[in-house]
Parts: structure tokens; sequence; C-alpha cells
């Protein structure tokens, strides 16, 4: 179980909240292409994906191995910061509950209906 799993595990089960397990592995069940990037190691992709990798690299000019790699790298920091995010955030929610730092839902509702406008 990752850290952002067992942090939501850890403050449902202290406040009676069951959370349904999610699988982490999925099968692969579509069409794949094969990108083979020189030396390196050969990756399978789907050929939507492979489209669109194509149309990046392109756009920036570069060949599909730098157009991988920066889109990559610009994705994997983007979800490392985000998952420390969740990880943060579900931390401090926690302690907002033990600490007796909440409301209720209706209040918040009601409030979030006056501020937007919306019926309720």
């Amino acid at each position: 179980m990752g850290l952002r799993t067992r942090a939501a595990a850890e403050c449902a089960s202290h406040f009676g909240v069951r959370i349904p397990q999610i699988p982490t592995h999925y099968a692969l069940t579509r069409a794949v292409s094969t990108l083979t990037l020189g030396s390196m190691d050969v990756v399978r992709i789907k050929p939507e994906r492979k489209a669109q990798l194509d149309d990046y690299a392109q756009r920036y000019g570069q060949d599909l191995t730098d157009a991988l790699d920066e889109a990559l790298a610009a994705y994997l920091e983007w979800e490392r910061t985000d998952y420390r995010e969740a990880v943060e955030g579900i931390r401090r929610g926690c302690e907002d509950m033990q600490a007796g730092r909440t409301r209720p839902a209706a209040e918040f509702l009601a409030g979030m209906r006056r501020k937007y406008g919306l019926p309720g």
C-alpha cells in the first residue's frame, strides 16, 4: 500500500469510514506500438500515444528520444509534486479532524451555495 493510500486508510479507519481497495496493477489489453529508442530499452505504447509523441517532437524540433524524455520528466516531476501535496493534505485533514477543527457538511455546503450563487 502506497503512502497516500496508507494515510487515507489510517484517517478513514480512525473515523470508522471504509475506503475500497483499488488494484495497483492492470493488464494491458489494447493494441500497442513498439518504440525503439536507439540503443535504449524498447517501450510499448498505444498507437494514439505514438502519434501524440510524434506531434510533440515535431512541434518542438526534437527527435523522439528527446521528446519522450522531456515529456516524461515533466510529467514525473508534476506527479511527484502532486503526490507530496496529496499526502500533506491528507495529513492536515486528519490533524484537523482529530483536533475538532471541523464544521457540519450542511453548513459548508450552504456557504458554497451562497458564495457561488447555486440553488439549494
